[in-house]
């Protein structure tokens, strides 16, 4: 265990201060003067576990926040997660985050196709400070690979993130097979759902709502043995229809045709340049993806979520959200033997009329 002095319970206030402090240089990209705020902070002994969660983790929700709003750019976003995470890395090697492990083996790591990778890195530091031995494996770890691992180190539990919810099919690939070897599985991430629902539904044995959480979770025993001779994967009988599997390997071909379609449905589209006509195309991607995860969980609230949000992220970008719903129509009529998809489709087309008409002062 480290023998510098313990740490000092710290007020709200300190945090808020640090929190600004720590903000402004990552805004600036000035990654030492992020990295002194963080480290100074432990000589002043703030506890180490504060840091990283009350004050790198909510830089990081701020940096989020600031995208969303339009006030940062995407490689202005990509820079400030790169100086957190080379902050939680200077973080890890202070003597006041040196630990000796005294409890049991986790293995943390974010599905495949998952790059979010810094609250993967945030659950592992805290596991580490908890007292347990962490194996971080980082962002995008193929299932076969970890299951590899797990074979070599015997770990006790896996902890996989995920932030997207389009990873969600994968990740369920991934429980599924950490189970089948017998290793019980702890997920977190917004990919989840805010209450955990999804967790739920793919079988996972528990669910965190942050790095806190999955620290006391795995403190107070170990987690429920899974049941090798039963495959969660089969407990989603609504897939027996097909539609995810048809939807998700048709979505390129669904894009274009959809594209294509679109300067007629939506006459402004022929005036987009080149840049607006590419970003219209990732945009119907996007679409495509959440749709088939939708049908994957057999929940079309998640789909209606996703296109409210993605309505909100066009307006603060100064484009009007009024192109929406005839690309979901278009959709609709490309999918118009899949009754889910189509439903789905409505209740986005319902959803942005509803939330996004001139009486809630959006464009429809």
């Amino acid at each position: 265990m480290s023998t510098s002095t313990p740490p000092r319970h710290t007020g709200s206030g300190h945090l808020a201060d640090l929190v600004g402090q720590v903000w402004n240089a990552v805004a600036e990209g000035d990654e030492v003067t992020a990295t002194d705020i963080v480290l100074g902070a432990l000589d002043d002994g703030v506890a180490p576990e504060s840091v990283l969660l009350d004050v790198i983790g909510a830089v990081q929700g701020r940096v989020g926040e600031e995208w969303a709003a339009n006030r940062i750019t995407v490689a202005q976003e990509h820079a400030a997660t790169s100086i957190n995470e080379r902050a939680v890395a200077a973080l890890a090697l202070h003597p006041a985050a040196r630990t000796t492990p005294s409890r049991g083996r986790i293995t943390v790591a974010c599905v495949d196709g998952e790059w979010h990778a810094l609250p993967a890195r945030l659950v592992a530091e805290v596991l580490k400070l908890r007292g347990w031995q962490v194996d971080y494996l980082g962002a995008q770890v193929p299932a076969p690979h970890l299951i590899s691992h797990l074979h070599t180190t015997q770990a006790d539990a896996v902890a996989l993130s995920s932030s997207i919810a389009t990873r969600l099919p994968t990740a369920h690939a991934a429980i599924t097979a950490c189970q089948a070897v017998g290793v019980p599985v702890l997920v977190g991430g917004a990919a989840f759902g805010p209450e955990g629902q999804y967790a739920k539904l793919l079988g996972a044995q528990v669910w965190a709502p942050d790095a806190r959480k999955a620290a006391d979770r795995l403190a107070e025993g170990p987690l429920p043995r899974p049941e090798t001779d039963h495959q969660p994967i089969d407990d989603l009988p609504h897939l027996a229809d097909q539609e995810y599997t048809m939807v998700a390997r048709t979505s390129a071909s669904l894009v274009r045709a959809v594209f294509g379609a679109l300067e007629d449905a939506f006459p402004a589209m022929r005036a987009y340049d080149d840049m607006q006509r590419e970003r219209t195309a990732e945009d119907l991607a996007h679409i495509a993806e959440f749709l088939a995860t939708s049908l994957y969980l057999d929940d079309e609230g998640l789909f209606t979520w996703f296109i409210t949000w993605t309505a909100d992220i066009l307006e603060a970008r100064g484009v009007p959200a009024r192109s929406l719903p005839p690309a979901l129509n278009l959709f609709a009529r490309e999918l118009r033997d899949f009754p889910r998809a189509v439903r789905t489709l409505q209740r986005g087309v319902e959803a942005l009329t509803t939330d996004h008409s001139p009486a809630n002062g959006t464009s429809a």
